[in-house]
This record gives structure tokens, sequence and C-alpha cells, in this order.
């Protein structure tokens, strides 16, 4: 193993800003649709949740599909640039019709428009779907295998930046006061933002990001270090992944989509939950979720860190004890008492924490099971088990919440979770070799 080998931070910044564009385009699309749907074109909430929903549906299909379509890809730009740069001009033109359409609506109501409106949001979802996976997929593809768990952590918080950036722009552009009484607002200047947000990480990743060459590199690396492909040649001259290996990486894909099942259905129902249980208000229950959300970003580049030390399944099953931990205390403390204080604000930000652990090495322990070559494949067989979870998740728990007692929402978190511990005791492969075995130097700084 290479001593010298240590992560290019500023490389890796830019190929996180694929990842920035399309966290600030579906923090803009989940928080501004459903406003549309129901309040311009004034659908029942059923089937604008149905609308909602298909965004996920279409990623079991889609981000598995594309990702193996990059993977065969032999263009000049590379990979995984034709898919991101034709998907996000698509997505682009087709975000900026959204804001017309539903303006259009609002002045002279018409079924053709509301027609048309729901499919370009089908489009839409088509064209982001065509280049998730190859742009998540990118960032492997230029990093060695032990440094990936770090470069996740830096994506993931590239991803953050591009959903904060999003909030505090809409802050200032539709505050409360502004739009609070509204007969109907114009999003057209908020489209037009995040189009440039877009734009600009497209222009980053076209003009500043060498992918075939960093890509060659990659390869070198693999070549001068083969006993880190799990794979193996067979006699059809093509390389699999012997028996005990395939194992591994289908428990953990279960456990992707068992640990999805219980933050996501936290997620989605929390907010109904509080107003429940402890009568909080739709701003005092985000505060929780935000919370949460920046105990995520706070540990997301020490979660890689500690990958690099202590071995990434080490560190993911810390982090579901504590996610289940946290779980079971918010549902301990609500047996006693129904009223809000302030002290669980610790707990929901050590539900950050913990998702950060579990999060930013879990997709690099998939990566670490498959060849240079099938990295996008791989890619969307994370996200097909992390998606079907999220499809089924609100279901499921919902169901509990409106049949049983809304206190049973996070024992169903924290059960889902402890299950996926049970399942990552099963995974064997996918650690990374060096930092668990020797430890390099070259780990313990970043460019």
């Amino acid at each position: 193993m290479d001593r010298k080998l240590k992560l290019n931070t500023w490389q890796t910044i830019r190929v996180g800003f694929a990842f920035l564009a399309i966290l600030a385009f579906w923090q803009m699309y989940n928080n501004v649709i459903p406003l549309m749907l129901t309040k311009t074109f004034h659908m029942d909430k059923s089937i604008s949740g149905a609308i909602m929903a298909a965004d996920n549906i279409l990623a079991l299909f889609l981000l598995p599909l594309f990702g193996g379509l990059s993977d065969r890809c032999r263009s000049k730009m590379g990979k995984r640039r034709p898919f991101i740069l034709g998907g996000s001009i698509a997505a682009i033109f087709l975000m900026l019709l959204i804001p017309f359409l539903d303006n259009s609506y609002f002045r002279e109501p018409k079924t053709a428009t509301e027609i048309l409106f729901v499919c370009v949001l089908g489009c839409i979802l088509v064209a982001m779907g065509t280049y998730r996976s190859p742009a998540v997929a990118l960032m492997p593809d230029v990093t060695p295998k032990p440094l990936r768990s770090r470069a996740n952590a830096i994506i993931n918080l590239m991803g953050a930046l591009g959903g904060i950036i999003y909030l505090v722009i809409a802050k200032i552009m539709y505050p409360s006061s502004a739009v609070q009484d509204a007969e109907h607002v114009n999003y057209l200047p908020l489209f037009l933002v995040v189009a440039g947000i877009m734009i600009l990480s497209l222009i980053v990743l076209m003009f500043f990001v060498n992918e075939v060459q960093l890509h060659e590199k990659m390869l070198a690396y693999e070549a001068a270090h083969p006993e880190e492909n799990l794979a193996v040649e067979t006699e059809a001259h093509k390389e699999e992944l012997p028996r005990e290996v395939k194992k591994s990486l289908i428990f953990l894909l279960f456990s992707v989509a068992l640990w999805y099942m219980g933050y996501n259905a936290m997620e989605t129902w929390f907010t109904t939950f509080a107003d429940a249980v402890w009568h909080l208000g739709l701003g005092d229950a985000s505060l929780c979720l935000t919370i949460a959300t920046a105990g995520a970003i706070v540990f997301f580049i020490p979660s890689g860190i500690a990958a690099s030390r202590l071995g990434r399944r080490k560190t993911i099953l810390f982090g579901i004890l504590l996610l289940s931990a946290s779980f079971f205390s918010v549902f301990a403390y609500t047996c006693f008492s129904h009223e809000f204080r302030s002290f669980l604000y610790i707990l929901f930000f050590l539900v950050g924490v913990a998702w950060a652990f579990i999060n930013v090495n879990s997709l690099p322990m998939v990566l670490e099971m498959c060849k240079g070559s099938e990295t996008g494949r791989f890619t969307g067989y994370y996200y097909t088990f992390s998606m079907i979870a999220q499809v089924l998740t609100p279901v499921l728990a919902g169901a509990l919440l409106e049949h049983v007692s809304y206190m049973t929402l996070f024992p169903y978190c924290a059960v889902f979770v402890l299950l996926a511990f049970v399942t990552m005791l099963f995974v064997r492969h996918g650690d990374t070799k060096a930092a668990v075995k020797r430890g390099l130097e070259a780990f313990e700084d970043m460019d």
C-alpha cells in the first residue's frame, strides 16, 4: 500500500457540486410542489401525496438502470459526466416551466394546463433520475477505496450545504409576512435562483473535474493493489463476486433498507407526532428535525475519520446502537410525560450524530465490493434498497399511528434500526482494509 496515499479534498469538493445541486433541487421540489398542487390546482391531499411519492417509486427503476448504463458509457468526457450534463440541462429546462404553468393556471384555470403540469413533473423526475446514480458514482470513480468514507463525508456535507443554501434563499425571498395571506405566490424567482445553482454546479463539474484523467489514476491504483478487488475472474473471463462476498452484500443492502425504514419514518411523521403528543406547532417541531440535521452535518467529517481508524463496520454498528438508543429514550420519556422539554433537543442532536456514522460509511461499504467498472450499478443497488424503504415506511408507520397509537412511532423506528444491527453482524466484507489492519499515516490528514 502506498503510504503517500491522501485524499484530495478540493477535488472531492468539486465532485460534490453534483450532489449540492441535486439536494438543492429536491429541497425546493419537496417544499414548493405540494403547495402548488394543493393551493393553486386545489388537488386532494391523497392525490397530491401520490404525485409526491412518484419520485421514490420511479427511483426504484431509474437509479439502477442509469447507473448501469453509465458503467458501460465510453464517452470522451468520461462515463458519468455525459449523464450529468444531459440530465441537468433537461431538468433545468423542465423545472423552469413549472412556475409558468402554475401562474398560468392561477390566472386562467384549464384542465389542459393541469394535465401539462403533472406531465412536466413526471418528465422532471425522469431527468433527475438519469443522472443521480452517475453523479454519486463519480466520487468512487476517482477515489481509491480506502479513502471513500472520508470522501463520502465531504459529498454528504456538500449535499447538506445545497439544502441549507436553498432554505436560506427561500427564507429571504419568501418570508411568512409576505406569503401568509397572499392569494397566490409567484415562485418563478425562486426557481430561477435554484436553476442558477444547478448551472453553476454543472460548470464546476464540466470544466474543473477531469473525470477521464482522474479515473485513469484510479484504475492504475487498483491495478497496483489487486488485493482490494473482491471480485474473482471466472472461466468465462468475467469477474464475479465470490459467494461469501455476495452474502455480505445482500445483508448490507437489507441493513440499508432497515435503517432507512426506521429513520425515514421519524422524518415523515415526527411533526404529526409532535402535534398530537406534545402539542407542538410546525415551527417548534421542525426545530427538532433541524437540530438532528445539524448533528449529522457536524459529524459527517468525524464519521469518515472514525471509519478510517476503527473500520466502517464498527463505526456503523456504533451509529446503529446510538440511533436506536436515542429513539428508545424519546419513547421512554413520552411514557412518563406528554410535555416537551428542552433536554429532548440533545436526543435529536444524537439522532443526527448517529445517522452521520451510519450514512457516511454505508455506500463506501457497498462500493468496496465491486470492481471499478461497476460503481454505477452498485450505487443503483444502494439507492434502490433505500428507496424501497422510503416508499414502504410512511405507509406502515402511518397505519400504526392511525389505527394503534401515536406512541408507536419511536418504538417502530428503534425496532427497525435494531434489526439492521442484526443483519450487519452478518456483513464480513466491504470494510477498509488499510485503516483496519495498518492504520496508514496517510489517512491522518486531508489536503
